[in-house]
């Protein structure tokens, strides 16, 4: 089953149908590139099926399938793609929940892996989904497509490069490493900013731009366009998360509230309060909007996944 909804269909969904419909596409596709919870090691694979399936909003994903709408990428190459992002995306959750980071025992409304199984078994998952991404992207798609482009391999290497600079030390990972050294500290705005432009920004930039490359080779202006949509919808989920961490409960988030405050971490409502915080998400909530003019109607699923981004209340 792919997730990728043909472009006749889609455009007669409303936004909540054509979400639901990703999301559904999006376990089936999730299933088919993990292994079998019964092929040893039985454990290692129970518990990376565990954690990513059955879960989490797909915002990642929604978001590799919405930019593929604007650019015709074939259905084939997107699946790789939103799954190999979302393997990345579980597995920073996976080691982000571990006591030698946040140290977190609900996420997604479930135990935590480490509390499910334990640590050693959180610290392989995470691992494993990280191999397991690159496999997945990188695999030998011009079977599965009607009419594979002679330009296909370079558009993989090009969308692997995408996703291990968006993975490593000058995007998820870096940011990570910031967002530690800062407990406890004064943060600047421009600084804060940062942190999140790499910690959380940069596997949602990720997700635009593989959904992107997945049609064509990208002129310097739709880039230039997606870059200044994926900065303002990376920075306003960030914003909104610190908004739900501060006036949302566990039940609602599906993860522990309060953490950050709890833990002394530097956020957007501990520097501007919650009001100014809100007015930030809905400003930056207009500049994804106003970034998208140049694509027109076909970038309709974009602008109401911003939309979601700001407005959602988990």
């Amino acid at each position: 089953m792919n997730a990728q909804i043909p472009a006749q269909v889609s455009s007669a969904l409303s936004f909540a149908d054509w979400m639901a419909q990703v999301q559904a596409g999006m376990e089936a596709v999730l299933d088919r590139f993990l292994a079998p919870a019964a092929v040893a090691p039985a454990r290692l694979h129970e518990a990376m099926r565990y954690t990513a399936l059955d879960g989490g909003k797909r915002v990642r994903p929604l978001l590799v399938y919405a930019a593929g709408e604007v650019f015709d990428a074939p259905a084939a190459l997107l699946d790789r793609a939103a799954a190999a992002l979302e393997m990345i995306h579980v597995y920073s959750l996976v080691h982000d929940d571990m006591p030698c980071m946040d140290d977190d025992a609900l996420r997604r409304g479930k135990p935590t892996v480490h509390v499910k199984y334990d640590e050693a078994t959180a610290l392989l998952v995470g691992d494993a989904l990280q191999a397991q991404a690159f496999a997945t992207l990188s695999a030998p798609v011009d079977a599965e497509l009607d009419d594979a482009a002679a330009d296909l391999p370079a558009r993989q290497l090009s969308m692997l490069n995408l996703l291990a600079q968006a993975a490593g030390s000058v995007g998820m990972c870096g940011g990570q490493a910031i967002d530690l050294a800062s407990v406890g500290m004064t943060l600047s705005l421009a600084e804060l900013e940062q942190m999140h432009r790499l910690k959380t920004g940069a596997l949602l930039r990720a997700a635009v731009m593989l959904g992107a490359l997945g049609g064509k080779a990208l002129t310097a202006q739709e880039r230039a366009a997606l870059d200044d949509y994926a900065h303002a919808i990376g920075l306003a989920f960030q914003v909104v998360d610190d908004i739900l961490d501060a006036t949302a409960d566990s039940a609602t988030l599906g993860k522990t509230a309060g953490k950050d405050a709890a833990d002394n971490k530097p956020t957007y409502v501990s520097i501007l309060g919650l009001g100014e915080s809100q007015a930030l998400a809905e400003k930056l909530r207009g500049n994804a909007h106003q970034a998208l003019a140049p694509f027109g109607d076909k970038a309709r699923r974009l602008r109401e996944l911003a939309d979601l981004i700001v407005q959602r209340k988990a």
